[in-house]
């Protein structure tokens, strides 16, 4: 396989979220709107997720990948980018419930407002709604794509839940699992934004298998973020994944490289719901090396991501999904140099 061009950050960088305000802007609206499709006794808990404005980056692979030269907002975008927004943010209700997350976004989760009970059924009734916009575009592919999309996202957090504390999990299982949960959701967005904005041809695959490996990049990414984050600045419940004996791939590599006896200890301690805590587990990490080799599997992945759409260099849409996938380096580099530079 030929060598992708380098991702790192340019002299200049442009922010491509930026570029598409007036999309997000009419996304927001879109949103915003959806809450009074619900029934009046849970809109405002509807409406409580859906203006919950993240970084919106599932709906700006819709955009990025259906850009054309002058940058018009089209509405079937808007519509393709709530859909899949809404799936995702359905997903984070559960997420956060099977987590015991306190925070979202900065904001309290749903789980935490509302109660397990209540956000179980809230998050099942966006993924309802997503479909039912889904269901209204003039073609049923949109549809056909985004109920199975849900269906691979869900069967994907099913696993990741059955295999909790589970130490066999091995590195294939770890890939399967985030292909489904995180870079089929990432897939699916960047194939709709070709495909309804009618690109190249051929752009529409190149485009889905470079969300493909972006949302494997950004879930190893996301995963990082947990233990080396700081919760302050990324608005969130950090150190979830220790604490619920979640196998991830920065967990797996210290279960690999500590000592047997310390592996059966740490075992123990998170079978029984303990856990060492995100400082020890942070100074391990760096000793072992561990966060430089999670750095280096998600620029393995960005580098993918970006030889996919070399051949298409000349399409509209192409500087702006190199440029997010440079904006995630940036990032992944701004992470703590004590714990993912090499020890």
């Amino acid at each position: 396989m030929s060598v992708a061009p380098s991702f790192q950050a340019n002299a200049h960088p442009v922010d491509p979220f930026g570029i598409i305000a007036p999309q997000l802007a009419a996304l927001d609206a879109f949103m915003k709107a959806q809450a009074a499709q619900f029934e009046p006794e849970i809109r405002d808990m509807a409406g409580y997720c859906l203006e919950a404005s993240g970084k919106r980056l599932r709906p700006a692979l819709v955009f990025f990948s259906g850009w054309e030269f002058g940058g018009r907002v089209d509405e079937s975008l808007v519509r393709a980018a709530a859909v899949v927004e809404m799936v995702h943010l359905a997903t984070l209700v559960h997420d956060d419930i099977m987590d015991r997350a306190e925070l979202r976004r900065g904001r309290l989760t749903a789980s935490r407002k509302f109660g397990p009970d209540a956000a179980v059924l809230l998050g099942d009734a966006l993924f309802s709604q997503a479909l039912h916009i889904a269901s209204q575009f003039p073609t049923a592919e949109v549809c056909r794509l985004v109920s199975a999309s849900t269906r691979r996202v869900c069967s994907g957090e099913i696993m990741q839940t059955l295999r909790r504390r589970d130490f066999n999990v091995t590195l294939a299982d770890y890939r399967r699992m985030i292909d489904l949960k995180t870079a089929e959701l990432f897939r699916t967005s960047c194939y709709l934004g070709a495909m309804l904005s009618h690109q190249t041809s051929g752009f529409a695959d190149a485009a889905d298998k470079f969300g493909h490996h972006l949302g494997i990049a950004y879930q190893i990414y996301d995963d990082l973020v947990d233990f080396v984050g700081e919760e302050k600045n990324i608005g969130k419940t950090l150190g979830t994944d220790l604490a619920t004996g979640k196998l991830t791939l920065p967990l797996m590599l210290l279960l690999d490289r500590i000592p047997v006896d310390e592996r059966a200890r740490l075992i123990a301690d998170m079978r029984e719901g303990h856990s060492p805590g995100l400082a020890t587990s942070q100074q391990r990490m760096h000793q072992l090396g561990i966060g430089a080799a999670v750095v280096q599997s998600i620029n393995d992945e960005l580098s993918i991501a970006l030889e996919s759409i070399l051949p298409f260099s000349s399409a509209p849409a192409a500087p702006l999904l190199k440029e997010l996938a440079s904006l995630l380096s940036r990032q992944v580099a701004s992470l703590p140099t004590s714990v993912v530079s090499p020890a």
